[in-house]
């Protein structure tokens, strides 16, 4: 018997670090160099599949990075089963901000997210200010997964959402939510799926490089 999961993931990071381009490549393996920036959040669906016999059905909420739109933020993340905290290697700032978003989630988020930190912008590796040793090290410490993806090129964008697909908890009952109308951003999509066994399931301190 086929089994479907759903989970609610959220992205967060700074302005231009290149999240929704993340998300577009990942949903329709697509790339746009004049991306306009997200006003507020963004919704999209997509699916992994695991095994012949599991998929993972993400609802991704790619929001805002400008500072106006950060009191927001927490009505996208509340509920979220996992989050994609992305920074633009070319930028140390935006690595900051991202320890900022990882420190907020830590406090606020369920206490059994899955966070994964994501170093996107690897095709401009020769424009580097973030080594992977620092992202990698810092990841370790805080018990987070870590990847450097492009949205440009495509490189390591459906590994890493494949890795957290993986660190999902999937031994509860699948969801039996197949249709109907969606939640908002603050609503649960819980149903079905037991995060209590993913405290269990998951190692400390494990950076994990896609």
């Amino acid at each position: 018997m086929s089994k479907q999961f759903q989970f609610k993931l959220v992205l967060l990071g700074e302005s231009a670090v290149g999240k929704s381009s993340l998300v577009l490549r990942f949903v329709k393996d697509q790339f746009d160099d004049y991306r306009e920036s997200t006003i507020g959040a963004a919704f999209l669906t997509q699916t992994v599949t695991l095994d012949d016999q599991t998929t993972v059905k993400f609802e991704i909420w790619d929001t805002a990075g400008q500072e106006r739109y950060k009191s927001l933020a927490p009505m996208y993340y509340r509920n979220a089963h996992c989050a994609v905290v992305v920074y633009d290697i070319t930028q140390t700032a935006s690595l900051e901000k991202a320890r900022t978003w990882i420190r907020e989630l830590q406090r606020q988020a369920d206490p059994s997210i899955v966070i994964a930190l994501c170093g996107n912008k690897a095709d401009l590796a020769a424009r580097r200010q973030v080594t992977q040793e620092e992202a990698k090290k810092y990841a370790e410490e805080e018990g987070l997964m870590w990847c450097e993806t492009s949205a440009k090129t495509g490189e390591g964008v459906v590994d890493i959402f494949t890795a957290i697909a993986k660190k999902l908890p999937l031994s509860a009952p699948p969801s039996s939510r197949t249709g109907g109308p969606r939640g908002g951003p603050s609503g649960s999509t819980r149903q079905g799926v037991d995060l209590n066994r993913q405290a269990a399931s998951q190692n400390d301190g494990e950076a994990c490089n896609c």
